[in-house]
């Protein structure tokens, strides 16, 4: 278990070469993710600002749109996402998320290995 007063908010400039920063919440620690998960945090993007477009080898990512609105690169795809969706990228594709909006995009990010 974490408690939300013990985890660090760490800031991302440019993160994947993407405008602005995003914020970024581990909810689990290192020996809590175990072998085959490599990321369990809450993403935060502030209107304008960008997680760029990567690619995904040996490992999927999910996210969860908790909050706000954006627009999700599905492999080079413009696709409008909001809260209660869930995107999906696959072992070997790519993906990236701007929050074009007026208000944060909170969404919670998973990435497991193969």
């Amino acid at each position: 278990m974490t408690k939300a007063n013990e985890r660090e908010v760490v800031t991302v400039e440019r993160a994947n070469g993407g405008a602005g920063f995003i914020m970024k919440e581990g909810l689990l620690n290192e020996e809590q993710l175990g072998e085959h998960c490599r990321m369990f945090s809450r993403v935060t993007l502030k209107p304008g600002c960008e997680l760029g477009h990567h690619e995904h080898h040996g490992e999927t990512e999910t996210y969860y749109v908790l909050s706000g609105k954006g627009m999700y690169d599905d492999n080079g795809k413009a696709v409008p996402i909001e809260a209660g969706d869930v995107t999906f990228c696959k072992d070997g594709d790519g993906h990236g998320v701007k929050n074009n909006g007026d208000e944060d995009l909170v969404f919670v990010a998973l990435i497991l290995k193969k």
